[in-house]
């Protein structure tokens, strides 16, 4: 009888537990994802200051030595999932040619603000 009881206390604990582990990991991927992507747009804005043209890929940014590699997606966990905007306006005097100006996740999920991760 005092295993059961005990049992039951370790069951209702874990219930408890459970979603809010799920919560935790959900949030520490978004704060990820937040940086990764300030990392990657600062990258491009520096590429495309100090080259005088615009990155054409997120390769550029890799070996031209902006990032060391393109980060994963921690929503997807895939490194082939971001969505570049690619524009042929010229952001700085000296710019000659355009290419990718911002970077955003191609993960179709809502976040815990209620914002799609997409829009990021």
């Amino acid at each position: 009888m005092e295993l059961m009881i005990v049992m039951l206390i370790i069951g209702i604990l874990a219930t408890m537990a459970i979603p809010i582990y799920s919560r935790n990991v959900q949030a520490a991927k978004e704060a990820v994802l937040r940086e990764d992507l300030q990392v990657m747009r600062t990258a491009i804005g520096s590429y495309t200051v100090d080259k005088q043209k615009a990155p054409q890929s997120l390769e550029d940014l890799v070996t031209a030595g902006y990032l060391k590699a393109i980060p994963k997606d921690p929503i997807t966990g895939r490194t082939d999932t971001w969505i570049t905007a690619q524009s042929d306006t010229l952001s700085t005097v000296d710019q000659t040619q355009g290419g990718i100006d911002d970077v955003h996740s191609g993960a179709q999920v809502t976040a815990t603000d209620g914002t799609s991760c997409s829009s990021w």
